[in-house]
């Protein structure tokens, strides 16, 4: 999706997650406020709070109420490369499958 296709608070979220991925955003770090966000994109302060929404539900970040809104420390894993987070998921799945398969074969065995 363009730039131009996206909605406001998709792009706020968005420009979150670069961050993250540049490194510019590590765990535990503070978010500006809503206040101070709504200023920054020229939008409004409900429009940062639906990003803020969508990024909480993706697990990146985690508010308190009265504190603010913080970088998870999974955050970066969660958004490196989509690609090696796949192998990686694979890897775990032939590594399980494989174990699983021995002990089937053990047991037709005997052993």
């Amino acid at each position: 999706m363009t730039d131009e296709a996206m909605q406001p608070y998709q792009r706020i979220a968005q420009d979150v997650r670069d961050q993250i991925r540049l490194g510019r955003l590590k765990g535990n770090d503070k978010l500006p406020s809503t206040r101070e966000l709504a200023d920054q994109y020229g939008v409004a302060p409900g429009t940062v709070q639906r990003a803020l929404t969508e990024l909480r539900s993706g697990g990146l970040i985690y508010s308190h109420q009265g504190r603010g809104s913080f970088i998870r420390e999974s955050a970066v894993e969660a958004v490196s490369d989509p690609t090696a987070r796949a192998i990686k998921r694979l890897e775990e799945q032939v590594a399980d499958l494989a174990t699983r398969l021995e002990r089937i074969e053990q047991g037709r065995t005997g052993a």
